[in-house]
């Protein structure tokens, strides 16, 4: 009775950094799905997005203009990654862990902006002294600043401008450099744009989703993205193993980030109710992310051939 009760008290929270980890996932799905990239840049361009969003709201700026702001450093952390794989030849994983790496010293001096050492590993922001969007402290609250009301908004939103964008042409072009690159370039397709402008798309959404964790955590650090790309690949699979069942429509691809997000978040509430360290939860974000990963290959290698068997018996 208490292990459910104890469950029940922190699926608020589970459900609230799902919907913001879910909006991290929709980045990664459009790097590791649409354009068939691993992209190890989100490491360092969630801590980014944290970064800006608190460093501006401190300084003064409105809300929204800190997440835009987040939202525009993560559009050029993915503008870098881009150019060193197309214009430099660098393998895509190399210049996601070149800008990742970059991006840990540069986002040091962010958060260090205004003090006497120029640099900062850990930011601080309080919803006592600033108008946050989101915060971890009304989550079981039954009022509009509930965080919950706000991140599902938000989540709806850029399901639907992404479902648009990639139905015109130029989010076509992008969906056929990922399928075939070779074929998208004899139709026309400048496939080495197409390619940054969906790193810099990425990115852009994992960094908006930095900004409000920090929002919602109550601090930026600078290991907030630290295996980051574990948890926006697990959400990925486990979203696609479970929605692809309903439905293989690009809609309900990207809402599958998110179901895929916060069931993972509920997950480890589960699993940590259940007496898991803490210190074992990227161990156990490995060991997820391995099996959603192998259960197509195993339907393929051993369910399809059981079938097939029954059927020429």
């Amino acid at each position: 009775m208490e292990f459910l009760s104890g469950l029940m008290n922190s699926m608020p929270g589970a459900l609230a950094q799902g919907l913001i980890w879910g909006i991290m996932a929709i980045g990664v799905y459009i790097t590791f799905k649409v354009l068939n990239i691993a992209d190890l840049t989100v490491d360092g361009s969630l801590c980014t997005g944290g970064a800006v969003g608190v460093i501006m709201v401190i300084n003064g700026y409105p809300t929204w203009l800190a997440l835009l702001a987040a939202f525009g450093a993560g559009l050029l952390a993915g503008l870098v990654t881009g150019i060193l794989l197309t214009r430099f030849g660098i393998p895509a994983i190399l210049a996601g862990i070149l800008t990742q790496l970059a991006l840990y010293s540069i986002n040091l001096h962010i958060m260090g902006i205004g003090t006497d050492v120029g640099s900062k590993s850990n930011l601080p922001i309080s919803v006592d002294k600033y108008d946050l969007l989101v915060s971890a402290r009304y989550v079981r609250d039954l009022a509009v600043n509930n965080p919950l009301i706000v991140l599902a908004i938000f989540s709806v939103v850029i399901v639907a401008v992404l479902y648009w964008f990639f139905g015109t042409e130029v989010g076509a072009s992008l969906r056929a450099t990922g399928a075939n690159g070779s074929m998208a370039r004899a139709q026309g397709i400048n496939t080495d744009r197409s390619t940054i402008l969906g790193l810099m798309l990425s990115n852009g959404l994992v960094a908006l989703s930095g900004a409000l964790l920090a929002q919602y955590q109550g601090f930026s650090d600078i290991n907030m993205g630290r295996g980051a790309i574990v948890i926006g690949l697990a959400a990925v699979i486990i979203g696609m193993v479970i929605m692809d069942k309903i439905s293989s429509n690009f809609c309900v691809r990207l809402i599958a980030c998110v179901v895929g997000a916060i069931i993972y978040y509920i997950v480890i509430q589960v699993v940590l109710k259940l007496g898991l360290s803490t210190d074992d939860l990227k161990l156990l974000s490995a060991v997820v992310v391995a099996l959603f990963l192998a259960i197509p290959y195993w339907k393929g290698k051993y369910f399809t051939k059981a079938k097939g068997g029954k059927k020429d018996a």
